[in-house]
């Protein structure tokens, strides 16, 4: 955006979980009155919803780019844009703007990946072995493998001479963190930083389970190891029996044609986009929505009760 000469305000309320991730450049609106007076041409957001009576049009980023839902789309008539990611998940865009007309789509690509396709500066410092494992567990308790994979981990590092790094969820517990402290060695590090990009580069191989950062990882053509992932992908090297983890990193590590040809063809077809540029897509198709107006779409759905909710989540009645 602002290398397109456009100013950027960010709307992270006080005690929000964005805080820690806003840089010291950046500008803060903090409440609804702030953005008002901001007056914003455009909003962008990742979420399901958004505030309506934020001024601007409605962008829709998404949060994830694979949410296994292959031809289906959640549209709730919030968002006047939505930027899709790949061919796949533009179809049901198609027909849903067939059939409401209350919005308009642009194929763009995932802008939140437009540095994993270029070198990352600190990539290299993590790569100190020939094989290095990322392992990236996911925080929800019924499906992180932290606990029930903690014994294999600590057997094999002990047992093999591979480098490990684990970057834990934001949201992890501080039992977790303390459990696998105690594997901390040369050839074993845990890994604090918010962009996971040089970690995903610099890794061979990925073990993990739901987390949905497997996605991310198998962009770059690479091998993802899962425990018991809640719907597992031919492309995934899949376990679900705690013993034979070794056994499927020795097999991602050497990994088949077949799986190779079927990371392949899974990552071109949910993100096509190498170039990197998938923001600037992004920021043109906003420029030329903002030029042609939102006159041409249908009015959108009274959504009352979603609207509400906004509302009391912002503290914000208001009419103006």
């Amino acid at each position: 955006m602002k290398e397109s000469g456009h100013t950027v305000a960010w709307f992270v309320p006080d005690g929000d979980e964005a805080e820690r991730f806003l840089l010291p450049e950046d500008r803060r609106l903090l409440t609804v009155p702030e953005v008002k007076k901001y007056s914003p041409h455009a909003v962008l957001t990742s979420g399901n919803m958004i505030p309506d009576f934020f001024p601007g049009i409605k962008v829709q980023l998404f949060h994830g780019i694979d949410s296994g839902k292959d031809g289906e789309a959640d549209i709730r008539g919030f968002y006047d844009l939505y930027c899709t990611q790949s061919p796949i998940k533009t179809a049901p865009f198609i027909k849903l703007r067939q059939k409401y007309k209350t919005f308009d789509y642009v194929e763009t690509g995932w802008s939140k990946l437009d540095s994993l396709f270029s070198p990352h500066p600190e990539t290299q410092k993590y790569k100190k072995k020939e094989r290095l494992i990322l392992y990236a567990p996911t925080f929800s308790k019924s499906m992180t493998s932290t606990e029930v994979l903690y014994e294999q981990i600590k057997r094999i590092v002990r047992a093999q001479p591979w480098q490990w790094i684990v970057k834990f969820h934001p949201k992890v517990t501080s039992k977790e963190i303390t459990m696998y402290r105690e594997l901390e060695s040369s050839n074993f590090q845990i890994i604090e930083i918010d962009d996971p990009v040089p970690l995903l580069q610099a890794a061979d191989v990925m073990l993990s389970d739901t987390s949905s950062i497997v996605t991310e990882f198998s962009l770059l053509k690479k091998p993802v190891v899962t425990f018991r992932n809640r719907k597992p992908r031919d492309w995934m090297v899949h376990f679900s029996d705690p013993q034979d983890l070794e056994v499927h990193l020795q097999q991602a590590f050497n990994p088949s044609t077949k799986i190779m040809d079927q990371i392949k063809k899974y990552s071109e077809a949910i993100h096509p986009y190498r170039d990197g540029r998938s923001s600037h897509r992004v920021v043109t198709a906003i420029e030329n929505m903002i030029v042609s107006g939102t006159d041409h779409l249908e009015p959108k759905p009274l959504n009352l009760i979603r609207k509400f909710k906004m509302r009391k989540k912002l503290r914000y009645f208001s009419l103006k």
